[in-house]
């Protein structure tokens, strides 16, 4: 069965930092790009980072230098690296292969207050 398993979130302060943890089980990540999404009350599901197969990276603007995406394909897991965090970017956080999608995972709560 194909899933993902999010993990890492939790509440923090202005300025902290956490590391979210994606595991893939049913499938290898190895030959696919995987994605981190976010998703905060009232709002659409946005794109917040992504790494390709071979180790290339890409950023949403709001998190650029702030947020790093990494890969460990022999654990089949993907990591997302998150300092000087800021209250918007509370969310419930997803990863995701980039193509083709597959089922959503329950996802991490991210909650960034004081």
């Amino acid at each position: 069965q194909v899933q993902f398993v999010e993990s890492g979130g939790g509440l923090v302060q202005p300025g902290g930092s956490l590391r979210l943890s994606c595991l893939a089980s049913g499938f290898r990540i190895s030959n696919y790009a995987v994605n981190w999404y976010r998703q905060a009350p009232g709002k659409e599901r946005e794109l917040v980072a992504g790494i390709t197969s071979v180790g290339g990276t890409n950023y949403a603007d709001a998190v650029k230098g702030r947020f790093t995406i990494s890969r460990d394909n022999a654990k089949n897991m993907v990591y997302l690296q998150m300092n000087s965090l800021k209250p918007e970017d509370t969310a419930v956080y997803y990863c995701n292969t980039r193509f083709p999608p597959r089922p959503w995972g329950q996802g991490t709560q991210v909650t960034v207050s004081s």
